[in-house]
């Protein structure tokens, strides 16, 4: 497996955030996805970083991203200074079960703290128990400040990991 840095708006990145927004629309019955507001220079070194994971055939199977938050400065609150947002985690269906996601979230935190980040954050939904299960085997802990753009929503779960 080859994994990549490359920018949000990479024609593969927007070809696997498009599968993952059908994903999400097929398990919470909503018509639009994710909402969330994301554009590529919220990924950019060294404030960020977005990873695409290809297969040996060269087909793009993994993605994930990280973006720089702190609190205050008109950003959603929840956040402290000194996190990383953990974003579009996500693996193909046919490419699952093999240990990506564990790969991309790795190269991901390490890159975070590289950049001096103290606290990895995300938030997911009830209906991705696979989700669920990999940030919680992973070290993730359960949050009580709530952060993200679906911080109000009864099925919304955040967690929080130490990096330093």
């Amino acid at each position: 497996m080859d994994v990549r840095s490359v920018r949000y708006d990479h024609p593969d990145a927007v070809k696997l955030n498009d599968q993952v927004q059908l994903e999400y629309i097929q398990r919470y019955g909503d018509g639009d996805g994710d909402e969330t507001p994301l554009d590529a220079s919220m990924f950019q070194p060294p404030c960020g970083l977005y990873l695409i994971a290809y297969d040996d055939e060269g087909h793009p199977v993994a993605t994930g991203g990280w973006r720089a938050r702190s609190q205050g400065a008109g950003e959603d609150e929840g956040y402290e200074d000194g996190d990383a947002e953990l974003k579009r985690m996500y693996v193909v269906a046919e490419a699952r079960g093999r240990g990506l996601a564990r790969i991309m979230l790795a190269a991901l935190e390490a890159d975070a703290r590289a950049a001096g980040r103290t606290r990895m954050v995300l938030e997911t939904g009830d209906k991705q128990p696979e989700a669920i299960a990999l940030y919680t085997s992973s070290g993730y802990d359960a949050s009580e400040q709530k952060f993200g753009h679906y911080r109000e929503y009864e099925g919304s779960h955040c967690f929080v990991k130490q990096l330093t």
